[in-house]
């Protein structure tokens, strides 16, 4: 779609007490040599690097839970242990549990690694969502890979503590909107209170370039009387700018100086596999098209998003190694997304594809649990029966994989990052929410401790402050 918390200073004290812890060209700074032949300019592939530490957290055991590992494994009266930020151990009633760790009692409540949602744009179309607030789409040129959509990103948000809160969102992948047919740089969070956006960003996340093809690219700059205004210019607009960033790209391997482009750069990025490929896509032979596009040019799709016609070619997609983002039943509201079925993502996952479950909306990220639930009954329905366990994959590891952090968060398997969810009951129950959640093994949501529920400012001394309900 074309659209898309900080807590207080005080708030993030106060949890720390308690124990929470159009193509740019830029010319090379004024510290800088002349770029020559002999001698090219060495760009800083990270100028904005993450400042995100860990809230302080206790070493904990929840016992007696039903344990979703995020892997496809389940536990029954399980017991997790982590401390010092990491999962420490995952296993039964026997596993034993060091006299210096805080219990917490979870009969009848079920864990689960925290979920990671890889379509989100919070921070960049925030609530309220007034025009003072929308800065998603950079709509003045059908290219702008320079872009980056953290440099958008409000960490004031009251949408990332209802993520948290309700929806037990622990990581999210913020892109730019699809107005344009490569918007630019997506920046992937941990869900944290934090004065800046740096102080979210997600350490060592590769960057993703959020593309876009099909209807928006071409009705938004087809209204405005240039190119493209059809499929074949969405087409022929991407070809005629991959073939300039694989120079720019090849002047670079060569030693060669270059001007700085940063644009350019992007998508040298994205040819060497440094910064991954993620694309708004409904049609399933738009689809087949962007591949053999990629394969042209020498770069990988990592995720389809949206993808309501992923069913069609999900054994192409399972071949590929591509991911499909999608909707449980969010289709038909354009031509485009006409052609679904209830049945999409159980049919991507029976063909072996990587299958996620994705948001793209405020609201719906606050009830990603049961956007699976509901293509899980829809599978069940149709033949496909996925237990509860794998479907979680569908809402933590499998995003992880896809963002490019699978080996450090996604799972509760020992070392990984304690991002951990204690759910009331079933999380595939419409009438489950968080009880508690950990980022990081930092207690962060306690739904039973007003203090451990994060408030951003612009929430401070306003009706309703601090209610997440």
């Amino acid at each position: 779609m074309i659209h898309g918390v900080k807590g207080s200073l005080l708030a993030a004290v106060s949890l720390a007490l308690v124990g929470c812890a159009a193509t740019g060209k830029e010319t090379a700074s004024a510290g800088d040599k002349p770029a020559t032949a002999e001698k090219p300019v060495k760009f800083n592939k990270d100028p904005y690097p993450s400042t995100y530490r860990p809230y302080g957290g206790r070493p904990t055991a929840v016992r007696g839970v039903t344990i979703f590992d995020g892997e496809g494994g389940r536990i029954d009266n399980g017991t997790l242990l982590f401390v010092n930020g990491k999962v420490e151990a995952v296993g039964g009633a026997d596993t034993t549990i060091p006299a210096d760790f805080d219990i917490v009692e979870g009969r009848g409540k079920f864990v689960t690694p925290g979920i990671i949602d890889i379509h989100s744009h919070l921070g960049d179309y925030p609530s309220p969502s007034v025009d003072a607030h929308s800065d998603g789409n950079e709509a003045t040129s059908p290219t702008t890979p320079e872009v980056w959509s953290e440099h958008s990103v409000w960490p004031q948000d009251p949408g990332f503590s209802r993520a948290l809160a309700n929806g037990g969102v622990t990581s999210l992948q913020i892109l730019p909107g699809s107005a344009n047919l490569m918007g630019g740089r997506s920046i992937t969070l941990k869900n944290v209170p934090s004065r800046t956006v740096q102080g979210m960003k997600f350490p060592g996340a590769p960057y993703g370039l959020k593309m876009a093809c099909g209807e928006n690219p071409k009705r938004v700059y087809g209204s405005k009387g240039r190119m493209p205004s059809t499929r074949m210019g969405n087409f022929a607009v991407n070809r005629a700018t991959w073939q300039k960033a694989t120079a720019y790209k090849k002047k670079m391997d060569d030693g060669k100086a270059v001007d700085r482009d940063l644009a350019m750069e992007t998508l040298a990025g994205v040819l060497s596999g440094e910064i991954l490929l993620h694309n708004h896509c409904y049609r399933a032979d738009e689809m087949a098209l962007v591949i053999d596009m990629s394969k042209e040019f020498g770069y990988k799709v990592s995720t389809f998003h949206h993808a309501v016609e992923s069913y069609k070619i999900a054994d192409i997609l399972a071949k590929e190694g591509i991911c499909s983002a999608m909707w449980a039943d969010w289709w038909g509201f354009k031509m485009e997304a006409y052609d679904s079925v209830n049945e999409n993502i159980p049919l991507v996952y029976k063909a072996g594809a990587c299958t996620i479950v994705h948001s793209d909306d405020a609201n719906q990220i606050q009830r990603l649990n049961q956007e699976a639930a509901k293509a899980r009954a829809a599978g069940r329905r149709m033949g496909i029966d996925v237990s509860d366990e794998v479907a979680w994959t569908w809402l933590s590891l499998n995003p992880a994989k896809a963002l490019g952090i699978g080996d450090r968060t996604g799972s509760l398997k020992p070392g990984k990052m304690a991002d951990v969810v204690l759910w009331n009951g079933n999380p595939f129950s419409a009438y489950t929410r968080p009880e508690k959640v950990w980022i990081d093994g930092a207690l962060l949501f306690d739904a039973n401790d007003p203090k451990r529920r994060p408030v951003s400012d612009f929430e401070l001394g306003q009706p309703g402050e601090g209610d997440v309900k």
